[in-house]
């Protein structure tokens, strides 16, 4: 940036430079996020036929929900590396094609295309492959934004990524429940269609990506030449902020996964992930199994709280980089969507209450999430932020598995699932009472 410009001029020029990268990257990022959790997630609705088709139990379904994550781990920290090292825009486009195309094969469940193994099996086995395929595709994106956003602005762009979570599931739950019960062609059930159809679009997506995303600032032809110096300037200055403590590379991968900054964090998510998946796996057989309710309103019912987690993530974000504040911006939606789960198990048959407790969960489970990614990219410089992300995101996503299992064997044990809820609210719990604990740093 010429020194002759005025800080009136390199104000506007930021201004100008933040709000293109945002049209040109947010709503492109955000699509691709919500195709990624309607194929990670659509498990929970074809469940409801599967258990039926397939003979599966509960427990059966919840071990291969979770199973996925197993495989999600194993990628995760190679992923981030590949991200801020090589190459975003192929990684992501292999990820969504790969991904794409296991998730399409899982409608084919139970035929004679995968008959050299048992039903059950097949079901766990494409779970697993499809963790391993969508590994690191969660944390690279967060990496990829810390190439383009600055410090201050990147919980906002977090949280305009993330709302593809509440938005895939308050449109993927109705999207999936229409084509499972309106689609049986080839005389097919609607639950394998579920996943052919939704697994397709990633394939599609992912090919686009090649072409529409850009690895760096320095890279893109889209964006005028004092923007694009601005924001490299930007970027720098935090970098060399960061460069003092920086050390090699490989220095830098070894002391952020050392760090206990970084263990921290991982169990902090390891909780909330637990509690997370645990409850949105199962929330359609939640809601099958409320008395005197049609399947519109058990959809309406499953819905309702992603909707409001959806503004709530958008809120607390803005309002998080607006205030500057990071810690209780973390800590007090876990807090509240762990009481809102002991009240709606308090609330009995009360549906309205019931219900009402559940947007208040979708609000805490939410609106902590843009937040919390902030703090690895405050602790640590580019390389070590990325081995951070990875080692979390990998660590805290077993909660992915040990959630969905544990629900799934205390469901087929006890026969309901309240015993189960008592557990995700104690995780819940543990994590906001553990993020109390988060150091602040020298930006908050």
């Amino acid at each position: 940036m010429p020194d002759s410009l005025s800080g009136s001029i390199q104000a506007e020029v930021g201004a100008r430079a933040r709000k293109r990268i945002t049209r040109r990257l947010m709503p492109y990022l955000l699509l691709l996020y919500f195709i990624a959790f309607i194929d990670r997630t659509n498990v929970s609705v074809a469940a409801l036929q599967m258990k039926v088709d397939l003979g599966f139990s509960d427990a059966i379904i919840g071990a291969g929900a979770g199973v996925f994550f197993i495989g999600y781990f194993l990628l995760e920290i190679p992923g981030t590396l590949i991200v801020e090292n090589w190459s975003a825009r192929k990684w992501i486009a292999r990820i969504m094609i790969s991904w794409g195309i296991v998730a399409s094969v899982m409608g084919l469940i139970g035929t004679h295309w995968l008959s050299f193994m048992s039903e059950k099996h097949q079901f766990y086995s494409l779970r697993f492959i499809l963790g391993l395929a969508e590994a690191g595709f969660f944390p690279g994106i967060i990496v990829y934004l810390s190439h383009w956003f600055r410090y201050e602005d990147r919980a906002r762009a977090k949280a305009n990524f993330m709302i593809g979570l509440p938005i895939a599931t308050l449109v993927g739950v109705p999207l999936s429940q229409a084509i499972m019960h309106n689609i049986e062609w080839l005389g097919w059930p609607g639950w394998r269609w579920v996943f052919i159809l939704e697994g397709l679009p990633s394939v599609i997506l992912g090919v686009i990506t090649l072409f529409y995303l850009t690895d760096w600032p320095r890279e893109a032809k889209w964006l005028p030449e004092d923007e694009k110096n601005w924001i490299i300037g930007e970027l720098e200055r935090e970098k060399q902020a960061k460069a003092g403590s920086a050390g090699s590379f490989k220095d830098q991968i070894k002391s952020s996964l050392l760090n206990p900054k970084t263990l921290q964090l991982a169990i902090i998510y390891l909780f909330i992930v637990t509690g997370y998946y645990g409850l949105t796996f199962f929330l359609p057989s939640i809601t099958a199994r409320m008395k005197g309710t049609s399947i519109t309103t058990q959809t309406i019912i499953t819905s309702l709280p992603f909707a409001f987690g959806f503004v709530a993530m958008l809120i607390n974000g803005a309002h998080s980089d607006r205030t500057g504040e990071r810690r209780l911006h973390t800590a007090v939606p876990m807090m509240l969507a762990a009481a809102a789960m002991v009240l709606s198990i308090l609330s009995g048959d009360n549906l309205a209450l019931v219900v009402s407790f559940f947007c208040v969960m979708g609000i805490g489970l939410h609106a902590y999430l843009p937040v919390f990614w902030m703090w690895p990219t405050a602790y640590f410089s580019a390389s070590s932020a990325a081995a951070a992300i990875g080692l979390i995101n990998s660590f805290g996503n077993l909660g992915g598995y040990l959630g969905p299992l544990v629900v799934g064997q205390l469901r087929t044990r006890t026969g309901s699932f309240t015993a189960s809820m008592w557990f995700l609210a104690a995780c819940i719990m543990i994590a906001g009472l553990l993020s109390l604990r988060l150091e602040k740093t020298s930006k908050q």
